[in-house]
C-alpha cells in the first residue's frame, strides 16, 4: 500500500512518541505547586464524587483523553480502544487531526469508529488552524459530523509547523475565519494548543471573539518540536533539524498557562493538559483553575503495553485518594483548599501580575 505524506507522517508521529524521548527540556511547573495534607481526614474513597458536566454530558471524572490519532491504516483500532476506555470510565475523548480523512474519505472510519463505541460521553473533533482557515463551512461541519462530535477542537501548533519537514505555514486569516464560523457551527469550538501553552493575551483575544473553551496544552509533556527534529534528522534535513534545536525550550509551562488562561477567561471551560503524568499533578492542575485535565501520551503508552484499563483505574482511584488526603468530597471544594506556589512559578505569576482564580462554570 502506498501511503500519502500525511498518512505516513501520522504513523511516524505515533512511533516516535511511543519509542523516543520526546519530553522536555521544559517542565510543566507543577513541581512548584503543593497542596496541604489533612492527616485526620475522616473521608473514605467511597465518599468522593468527582462527577462533572462537560459539553452537556455528565462525566464520572474530570478527565479528557486528548486528541492523538486517526487518519492512517491501523489507527482505527487505537481510536476504538481509546473510545472503549472513555465509555467504560465515563471520561471525554478527542481524536487526532481529521485532515487526512478530508483528503482521503477512505480513512473516515479511523475517526468515526470512536462514536460507534463511545456513545454516551463527549467526543471532540479536531482540525489544525491552517486547515480551518482554508476549509469552507461545509467541510468544517463534515469534520464535526464525521465523529458526531460534541465540540470542535482547533489546534494551534505553530512551533511544530515551523520545524516540520512539510510545515512552515502561517495562520493568517485565523481570527477572521473564527468570527465567520463561531455562530454558524452547531457545536462549541475549543481552542487547543499542542504543547506550547496559551497565554493570557491569546486567551483574552479569542475569548473576546466568543470562544468559551480552551485546552492549554502547555509545555512540559510531549514536545512536538522535538518530535519533528527526529523526523527532520531521519530525512537528512539538517537545517530543519538545527532550527528545531533552537526552539526546544520554547513554550509556556502548563501550570503557568492554566493560570494565564483562567485570568483571561474566568467563566470559560479550561482543560489543563501538558505533561500530566500523575494523579497528584492532575489534582494540582485542577486546583490552579482548570475545569478538567487532559492526557495523551501516557494513555497511548499504556495502550501499547496492554495495560490501559489498569492504568486508568489506578489513576482515577488515585485522584479520589488525593481528595481523601485533602479532606474533601467534591470537585468544587478543591478550589477552596490551601495551595502553596513556590520557585519559578511564583516568580512567573509575580512578573505577570496574576493570581489563582477559581472557575465560575463547570459545563
Amino acid at each position: 500500500m502506498v501511503l500519502s505524506k500525511n498518512t505516513s507522517r501520522k504513523l511516524e508521529h505515533l512511533d516516535i512518541c511511543i519509542e523516543k524521548d520526546v519530553e522536555g527540556p521544559l517542565t510543566n511547573f507543577l513541581e512548584y505547586v503543593f497542596l496541604i495534607h489533612k492527616a485526620n481526614s475522616e473521608i473514605s474513597i467511597d465518599d468522593v464524587d468527582l462527577r462533572v458536566k462537560f459539553l452537556g454530558k455528565e462525566l464520572n471524572y474530570p478527565l479528557v483523553i486528548t486528541g492523538m490519532t486517526g487518519g492512517a491504516p491501523g489507527t482505527e483500532k487505537i481510536n476504538r480502544d481509546l473510545a472503549l476506555a472513555a465509555e467504560e470510565f465515563r471520561i471525554a475523548l478527542g481524536v487526532g487531526s481529521q485532515r487526512a480523512a478530508i483528503e482521503d474519505p477512505t480513512l473516515r472510519n479511523t475517526f468515526s469508529v470512536v462514536r460507534d463505541v463511545a456513545k454516551d460521553v463527549p467526543v471532540i473533533a479536531n482540525i489544525g488552524a491552517h486547515e480551518f482557515v482554508r476549509y469552507d463551512l461545509r467541510i468544517i461541519e463534515d469534520i464535526v459530523d464525521m465523529v458526531k462530535a460534541d465540540a470542535l477542537a482547533i489546534h494551534l501548533n505553530l512551533p511544530q509547523e515551523l520545524v516540520q519537514p512539510e510545515g512552515g505555514i502561517s495562520f493568517k486569516g485565523f481570527k477572521d475565519k473564527l468570527l465567520s464560523v463561531i455562530d454558524r457551527l452547531n457545536v462549541p469550538i475549543i481552542i487547543k494548543e499542542v504543547g506550547f501553552g496559551l497565554s493570557y493575551e491569546v486567551a483574552k483575544e479569542l475569548y473576546d471573539l466568543g470562544i468559551r473553551y480552551f485546552d492549554v496544552a502547555g509545555a512540559g509533556g510531549t514536545n512536538w518540536v522535538k518530535v519533528e527534529v527526529y523526523r527532520a534528522k531521519s530525512q537528512g534535513l539538517n537545517v530543519k533539524a538545527m532550527l528545531g534545536e533552537h526552539l526546544l525550550d520554547w513554550g509556556i509551562p502548563t501550570a503557568a498557562s492554566i493560570i494565564e488562561v483562567r485570568n483571561a477567561a474566568p467563566d470559560a471551560v479550561v482543560i489543563g493538559s501538558g505533561g500530566i503524568r500523575s494523579a497528584y499533578e492532575a489534582v494540582k492542575a485542577l486546583r490552579l483553575g482548570s475545569n478538567l485535565v487532559g492526557m495523551a501520551r501516557p494513555i497511548l503508552v499504556a495502550l501499547r503495553k496492554g495495560v490501559l484499563r489498569d492504568y486508568l483505574s489506578s489513576f482515577l482511584i488515585a485522584m479520589k485518594a488525593i481528595f481523601v488526603l485533602l479532606g474533601i468530597r467534591r470537585l468544587y471544594e478543591l478550589y477552596e483548599v490551601p495551595i502553596i506556589i513556590t520557585g519559578l512559578l511564583k516568580e512567573w505569576l509575580s512578573c505577570r501580575g496574576f493570581s489563582i482564580v477559581k472557575p465560575r462554570v463547570m459545563s
